[in-house]
């Protein structure tokens, strides 16, 4: 199934707004409001409630989902070019962008918003770092396994869509003695079985609450590096059919 078929679902839609994050009269199923009949009108759209009630005719206007306004922001950090994230980020992003046809969608980077093209630009600093901001429903694209307030800094943006990256041998690490190198810091930990059970236990802690805070924020996606983009955005409530 192509990209093209889907929307971005708003994050937090308006009661009866439709799939889109703005709502305009137009040829809609959903109820907009009511204006004065005019000679001309569709009779089929007269309220007839209205009409006893008030004695004056009124038309039914339904709504057309607007274009929604969306920017989309890439992690280029370290720890996203281990294990295929980056380009799998990418191939993500480019889903997006597809099912974006018709919105208002930006890319931001570190020198400003750019609109979507040939290249996808990442943001090398880091979400904690780069704390970006623009106008719209944020989509950020990113691994989350940065140090810091990372909650904190979500709880202070306008509805959002959180998608993580991470792939298969993060969330379960191969067993056996190993050294762990934190790319970002340069940090060496030499890992056994006990390290590696409290290493897991951390990290699905840490991803429940990322998770819990996105869906009461907006929407959360998990992917998994090499899993059908598509689908898992579908499934996890980020993408809704047209």
């Amino acid at each position: 199934m192509k990209a093209s078929r889907f929307l971005i679902r708003p994050p937090r839609p308006r009661t009866g707004s439709g799939p889109h994050s703005l709502a305009r009269p137009g040829q809609g199923e959903d109820f907009f409001d009511h204006r004065p009949y005019v000679p001309g009108d569709d009779l089929r759209r007269l309220d007839w409630k209205a009409l006893a009630r008030t004695g004056r005719p009124y038309v039914r206007r339904f709504e057309t989902p607007g274009a929604g306004r969306f920017w989309l922001w890439i992690d280029g950090s370290p720890s996203m070019q281990l294990f295929g994230k980056a380009a799998y980020a990418e191939r993500v992003a480019r889903v997006l962008v597809a099912a974006g046809q018709g919105e208002r969608l930006r890319i931001l980077t570190p020198k400003g918003t750019a609109r979507p093209g040939k290249a996808m630009p990442t943001d090398a600093r880091g979400l904690l770092a780069a704390r970006p901001r623009a106008r719209g429903t944020p989509i950020l694209i990113t691994d989350g396994l940065e140090e810091g307030d990372l909650a904190g800094y979500l709880r202070r943006l306008p509805p959002f869509h959180l998608i993580l990256v991470l792939a298969p041998e993060e969330l379960e690490p191969p067993e056996g003695a190993f050294l762990l190198e934190d790319v970002e810091t340069g940090e060496t930990l030499p890992v056994d079985a006990t390290a590696r059970n409290a290493y897991q236990r951390a990290l699905r802690s840490h991803l429940e609450a990322l998770a819990q805070l996105a869906r009461t924020r907006g929407g959360f996606a998990l992917l998994k590096v090499g899993e059908p983009i598509l689908a898992g955005l579908y499934r996890q409530g980020i993408l809704a059919l047209r």
